[in-house]
């Protein structure tokens, strides 16, 4: 079966499952659910650590949500 089919089922059984059953499916993965780790490798972790410190240290500046908005759709607008 295509990964998407099995996600796609998963998540219909999970949206109509009974509390008892979401409760011994959440057992099976909670470990893996709390391990933050998982979705990015070393070299990712890497640069998001350096571009954190950079941040934090004055190095580098950051932008507000709506400053980012304003600049992605000032982008979109030259393309």
């Amino acid at each position: 079966m295509v990964l998407a089919t099995v996600k796609e089922k998963l998540h219909e059984y999970i949206d109509h499952a009974d509390e008892k059953k979401i409760q011994a499916i959440y057992t099976l993965v909670e470990n893996e659910i709390g391990d933050s780790n998982y979705l990015y490798d070393e070299e990712t972790l890497k640069i998001l650590r350096s571009t954190s410190r950079d941040y934090f240290s004055g190095k580098i500046k950051g932008y507000s949500e709506e400053e980012s908005m304003k600049r992605i759709r000032k982008q979109i607008g030259k393309v």
